[in-house]
C-alpha cells in the first residue's frame, strides 16, 4: 500500500509517518527540504513545493497512491488545486481539518461529527469548514475520495500544551512555574477540555487510511480523558515538582493585552471540548488512547529538560502575561 503525505513533518503528521512505515505502508512525503530532522526512517522523500502546481504534476506523472494526505491546507483555494493536482492520482485523500471547525459557542457539551461547522469567533475554524465544504463538493459532483479528519488539541515531546502558554516558546510556562511566577488560566478553570497525544492519534489516522469505508466521512480523533484546565496546570507543574500559582481572567481580559489570542480562547478553549469517538471506534476497532495526559506531559518535559537549548523563554509573552495579572490585581485588589 503506497501514501504519499503532503507535509509529514509536523507534530502531529510525523507520529502519523512513522506509524504508517511501523505498520507496512510504502511512505512518500512532498516536502520543501526546510523541516528534515522531522522525516522518519523509511520514508520516501520528494523535494518539491506544494504551491508550485507545475512541479507538483512533474513529480506525479506515473504515480497513484491508495492514500493522498493533506497536512498543511489552510484555505478551500488549496484544497481546489489538490483536487484538480490529485483527482485521478488516489483511491482516498484524507483532508486534516480541525475540530476548531464545529460550532462556537455550542449548543451541547458533547461532541459529535454531526455538529454543525459555524464557529462565529474563530477565522482559522471558518476556513477548515471551507476546506471541508470544497473537498465534499466535489466528492458530490466528481467522486473525489475525500476523507477528513478533525484533530483537536494534539501534542507530542517538542510541546508543552495550555491554553495561556507560548506556542513558540512551550518552556516560558513551565519556566514561569519554576521561578514561583503566577500563570493566568482563562475564566476560571473549570472548563472541560481534551489534550491527545500524538501517538494516540495515530493509531486512529493509520487505522483510517486505506478504508473504502471512510470515504465521504468526516471522524474527529481525541483522547477520552477529560481535565479542566485548572488539572491541566497542575499536571504540567507536577511534570517538574512544583505547584503553580494561578491567576484566573476572562478571555476578555486576556485579549486586551494578546489580541491575537481572542479567536483562539472565545473560538475554542474557553468552550468545553468533550468529543464522542464512537464513529472513529466502529470503524478502527483497536483506536484506543493509552497516554494520559499526566504521562504525555511528563514525557515532554523530560525531553525539554534532556535538550537544554530548547529552554528557551518567550520574553514577549511573559510581559504580556504579567501585564494581565498587573489588571487582574488592580481590578481585584
Amino acid at each position: 500500500m503506497k501514501a504519499l503525505f503532503i507535509g509529514g513533518t509536523g507534530l502531529i503528521s510525523t507520529a502519523v509517518s512513522k506509524l504508517a512505515i511501523e505498520r507496512g505502508w510504502d511512505l512518500t512525503l512532498f516536502n520543501r527540504g526546510q523541516h528534515i530532522h522531522g522525516i522518519p526512517e523509511g520514508a520516501n522523500i520528494v523535494t518539491v513545493d506544494i504551491n508550485d502546481d507545475e512541479a507538483v504534476r512533474r513529480a506525479m506523472e506515473g504515480k497513484h497512491y491508495d492514500v493522498i494526505a493533506q497536512w498543511i491546507a489552510f484555505k478551500p483555494e488549496r484544497v481546489q488545486r489538490d483536487i484538480d493536482l490529485f483527482l485521478g492520482k488516489c483511491d482516498q485523500y484524507i483532508l486534516i481539518s480541525s475540530a476548531a471547525a464545529y460550532e462556537r459557542p455550542m449548543r451541547t457539551w458533547r461532541i459529535t461529527e454531526s455538529l454543525s461547522l459555524n464557529n462565529r469567533y474563530w477565522q482559522y475554524g471558518r476556513d477548515k469548514r471551507a476546506c471541508e465544504a470544497t473537498a465534499l463538493a466535489a466528492y458530490r459532483e466528481k467522486e473525489f475520495p475525500v476523507t477528513i479528519v478533525r484533530p483537536s488539541l494534539t501534542y507530542g515531546d517538542t510541546q508543552i500544551p495550555f491554553a495561556m502558554g507560548s506556542w513558540s516558546k512551550p518552556w516560558s510556562l513551565v519556566q514561569r512555574m519554576l521561578d514561583g511566577k503566577e500563570i493566568v488560566v482563562h475564566g476560571d478553570g473549570t472548563s472541560l477540555w481534551t489534550m491527545t497525544h500524538n501517538t494516540d492519534f495515530a493509531k486512529g489516522f493509520v487505522g483510517l487510511m486505506g478504508r473504502r469505508q471512510a470515504i465521504g466521512e468526516a471522524y474527529h480523533i481525541t483522547s477520552d480523558e477529560v481535565l479542566t484546565w485548572d488539572e491541566i496546570a497542575i499536571a504540567i507543574g507536577a511534570a517538574v515538582g512544583v505547584v503553580p500559582k494561578m491567576v484566573h481572567c476572562t478571555a476578555q481580559q486576556i485579549a486586551r493585552f494578546m489580541p491575537e489570542e481572542e479567536g483562539d480562547l472565545l473560538g475554542d478553549k474557553s468552550t468545553c471540548a468533550v468529543f464522542d469517538n464512537s464513529k472513529i471506534k466502529a470503524l478502527v476497532p483497536d483506536f484506543v488512547c493509552t497516554v494520559p495526559f499526566r504521562q504525555g506531559v511528563q514525557r515532554s518535559v523530560d525531553y525539554f529538560l534532556a535538550h537544554p537549548d530548547l529552554q528557551v523563554v518567550d520574553e514577549d509573552w511573559n510581559r504580556k502575561i504579567d501585564a494581565i495579572i498587573a489588571a487582574d490585581r488592580a481590578f481585584h485588589p
